[in-house]
């Protein structure tokens, strides 16, 4: 079971009320970042992230999206890999 949360802003985010927030994002459930930008940030509501932390590939599109993960076999294992760590490391 999986849920798809856009976040598209982190700003409006944060001023919605925490009944919200844990509704959307729930304390205890794994989380997974996926954007094709830097990873930065996304500590705050996630646990795992799927992103791109260097500058300056140069290719076709699709070569760099996949190079840099953003493929499903990769965001499959890697969400394994989250849920995985999750069970067994407790987050504050």
């Amino acid at each position: 079971k999986v849920r798809v949360v856009s976040m598209p802003c982190w700003e409006l985010f944060r001023a919605q009320p925490a009944s919200y927030k844990d509704a959307l994002l729930p304390k205890g459930v794994p989380k997974l970042s996926v954007e094709a930008a830097v990873t930065m940030g996304w500590d705050e509501w996630a646990d795992a992230f799927v992103g791109i932390n260097v500058f300056g590939a140069s290719a076709p599109g699709n070569t760099c999206m996949d190079k840099f993960g953003f493929n499903v076999p990769n965001v499959v294992a890697c969400a394994e890999k989250c849920m995985r760590n999750r069970a067994q490391t407790p987050r504050r």
